[in-house]
């Protein structure tokens, strides 16, 4: 089973990243720098003859926009449950002209299982502060489940230097291509409002580095009840092609952030600091479980398989037929799905290396799979041991991380090379260092977000939310590395890849009423 928080944490960065808000309300013109260089250099101004004063630069319009001063807190909530809070605040960097920075946490807690997962990410942004000004720097600390390190970048027009900081170990640096992150995408909820237009960017992702598309929609004002009182509220959309979910932010006149809403499930509400950090003792495994009506039939776990499943709450962006799933629209508004498993068709295997069919996504390197890394490139070496058939080359990988990694909620990391140093992990730890391995294979490969069936301490048959691969051998195929399993039974529904949060909304609100 997946630890939930994994698929909460993305849908988490992406309401931090939105809910950018608070510097003092005034005119950043008028904002004194403070210091003593700063006094210093206003005394002298006021001093200087009249024509030798200069006019204030130009700043962004996420400056300009009304926030609350000194930062805000905001609890954040699944399906009702508190797990976490997250902390804002944004403005011009003290002591430092034309320069502006953006400070974001969040912090998750929640029990799962018998363990408890804690986790933070913090990011610290300077971007230069003038209209378009270009994302200069940045530092991002994780701490706690999934594993402790900071990133220290610096940005320039031809790419980004990156340091990696790792108790105990040394520094590692990383040269990425550059990003195209402005300023105004720090806050484009308040720069949209302010301006009362659209707004479209891009935003660096504080996990795997990669920049995406960011867009803001203005929608008419609304009349919301807060505290038992009704108030007109700015409402503004922004959608990331990363997380393809709408995230709506509801924002008084006088500039404080109030709600944000992440599908039906996640929301984050404005509270004051000792409310914010005032945690429910969650236990995300009952929280977020699909119950069944009944236990699944053997043969949804046999190879070949299958088992059919009415569901209810199931977008239709979700249902697109492929090899394992497929879909019939009921009357009622439900789907009918259709799970099957099967081994590849052995006249389709080919052998390695593989061109990846979908344009080369499923064969790179990236800061969080880490292929080329020359420990992972080792041992794929050593697993495959010169196997051309790319089928036979995968199941000696998935083999190999079912048998050496050990099953451990409380032992999380994000990169590929943690996961292979500590040897142990819930299935998203099996299921990151399997895609590596294959992928240092010459095997396209990638993550599968979704459920599988199981019947816990309780006898109650559920759904839960779990992670497993899917490789290219000449067709594509899912295994479950952490259920070993070379062919991922029909007990598994997927719905999204790579740890993307898209599939966030479903959690809470999907249903099975009718197993066939």
């Amino acid at each position: 089973m997946r630890l939930p928080r994994k698929a909460l944490l993305p849908m988490g960065a992406a309401l931090l990243s939105l809910a950018l808000v608070q510097c003092k309300k005034q005119e950043p013109e008028t904002v004194p720098l403070g210091g003593p260089v700063a006094r210093i250099e206003a005394r002298q101004e006021q001093q200087a003859p009249a024509q030798q004063a200069q006019a204030p630069a130009a700043v962004s319009d996420v400056l300009k926009a009304p926030r609350p001063q000194g930062g805000e807190y905001m609890g954040l909530y699944l399906v009702d449950k508190k797990v976490g809070y997250v902390f804002n605040d944004l403005g011009p960097v003290p002591g430092q002209s034309g320069r502006m920075r953006s400070i974001n946490e969040l912090h998750f807690k929640a029990q799962v299982g018998a363990r408890l997962s804690e986790r933070l990410h913090r990011e610290e942004r300077v971007y230069e502060s003038q209209p378009g000004g270009r994302l200069v720097a940045f530092t991002i600390e994780q701490r706690g489940d999934g594993g402790t390190q900071t990133l220290v970048g610096t940005v320039s027009p031809s790419g980004m230097s990156v340091v990696r900081k790792r108790p105990g170990m040394p520094d590692e640096t990383v040269n990425l291509p550059p990003t195209a992150e402005v300023v105004e995408d720090a806050d484009q909820v308040r720069v949209a409002l302010l301006r009362q237009a659209n707004v479209s960017g891009s935003a660096l992702d504080g996990t795997d580095l990669g920049t995406y598309k960011v867009s803001t929609t203005v929608h008419p004002a609304e009349e919301r009840l807060i505290s038992g009182v009704k108030v007109k509220v700015g409402k503004a959309v922004s959608l990331s092609e990363k997380e393809k979910v709408p995230v709506t932010a509801w924002v008084a006149e006088d500039g404080r952030l109030l709600e944000l809403e992440y599908g039906q499930t996640m929301k984050a509400r404005a509270e004051p600091e000792d409310v914010a950090k005032r945690l429910d003792m969650v236990e995300v495994f009952g929280l977020t479980r699909v119950v069944l009506p009944k236990a699944l039939p053997p043969e949804a776990q046999a190879i070949p398989g299958q088992v059919k499943l009415v569901m209810e709450n199931l977008p239709e962006k979700f249902q697109r037929d492929t090899y394992r799933q497929t879909y019939q629209k009921q009357a009622d508004g439900r789907a009918l799905v259709t799970l099957s498993a099967r081994a590849p068709e052995p006249k389709r295997l080919a052998p390695r290396p593989l061109a990846d069919p979908e344009g080369g996504e499923n064969l790179k390197s990236s800061i969080i799979v880490e292929s080329d890394s020359p420990q992972i490139r080792e041992l794929a070496t050593q697993l495959v041991a010169g196997e051309k058939d790319a089928y036979t080359a995968a199941k000696k990988i998935v083999g190999w991380v079912a048998t050496n990694l050990k099953k451990d909620y409380g032992a999380s990391a994000d990169r590929a090379t943690d996961v292979l140093r500590q040897r142990k992990g819930d299935c998203t730890e099996h299921s990151l260092l399997t895609v590596s391995l294959l992928r240092a294979s010459g095997i396209p490969a990638r993550r599968v977000d979704g459920v599988i069936y199981m019947v816990n301490q309780d006898g109650v048959p559920a759904l839960y939310w779990h992670e497993w691969v899917e490789a290219f051998v000449g067709e594509w195929t899912q295994m479950d590395p952490t259920f070993n399993q070379v062919v991922a039974d029909a007990t598994h529904f997927g719905v999204g890849q790579e740890g993307n949060a898209e599939i966030t909304p479903l959690i809470g609100t999907l249903k099975v009423v009718e197993v066939r």
